[in-house]
């Protein structure tokens, strides 16, 4: 299996930026075939960074889309219209749960949505503080992962990938915490054992499942080691090229 390490731009970079920025990243890194190196900019510059970007080197993903293909949607972007600039998606970020209001339902149409554009969804799963405090932590990552994946069937979960963000341990959050790597298998364990039961063994073996939270060069290492994680999501790191690209030479050097 591929080891996946996927660049979460969020709201940085201007098209300029982000053009420069991604030719400095193509150059500085070789192409590894065992790694599957992602960049998600901003909307805006997707379309210019699909004319530049090497595939055979890197691939793009979105960072939101609607889950409708057309019609009387102001201001949205489908993933139809997404289909054949990008390669994959993250949907249910926390971000996007927590500020701007999407639940379950609006992420499995998403999910759906992605699979039937040809875009492999990166599903985002994850439980606040206060959630693990009070105990709920399997409760919540039960009902993201099952809730988010419940609009597409067993032949399509092949093209989903899942990323485990714990809300306390994004670095952008007030009181972000590093989380342990015994802390992040327990709940990668806990995944794999909810596709198994619902939907087999093979399914919860095979299916990518990334961690994202504070990621960076002197914990990527022992994140990439953990039993069961198969790449990280990167935020804040991912838009410094030299923490970056360390990350996936990390990761290749972690493979090999």
């Amino acid at each position: 299996m591929k080891t996946y390490i996927v660049g979460n731009w969020k709201l940085n970079f201007t098209v300029g930026e982000s053009s420069i920025y991604l030719h400095k990243l193509m150059k500085a890194l070789p192409n590894y075939r065992d790694i599957e190196m992602v960049v998600a900019p901003s909307f805006l510059a997707l379309q210019p960074l699909s004319l530049q970007i090497d595939r055979h080197k890197m691939k793009l993903a979105s960072q939101n889309g609607f889950y409708r293909d057309y019609g009387a949607f102001t201001g949205e972007v489908s993933f139809s219209q997404l289909r054949g600039i990008v390669d994959y998606a993250i949907i249910g970020h926390s971000e996007r749960r927590h500020i701007l209001g999407e639940d379950d339902k609006m992420i499995a149409k998403k999910i759906a949505a992605a699979v039937r554009n040809r875009i492999r969804p990166i599903l985002c799963v994850g439980e606040t503080e206060s959630e693990r405090a009070f105990g709920e932590t399997a409760d919540v990552i039960r009902d993201q992962l099952l809730g988010g994946l419940s609009e597409i069937g067993d032949d399509d979960l092949d093209k989903v990938l899942i990323a485990y963000e714990p809300v306390w341990a994004i670095s952008s959050t007030k009181a972000a915490k590093l989380a342990s790597p015994e802390e992040i298998s327990e709940v990668v364990k806990l995944i794999r054992e909810t596709i198994h039961e619902v939907y087999g063994k093979k399914i919860a073996e095979e299916m990518p499942v990334l961690f994202g939270g504070s990621v960076k060069p002197s914990n990527a290492g022992s994140y990439l080691i953990t039993e069961g994680v198969d790449g990280l999501l990167v935020g804040g790191a991912s838009l410094i090229l030299s923490e970056f690209v360390d990350i996936i030479n990390t990761a290749k050097r972690v493979k090999a």
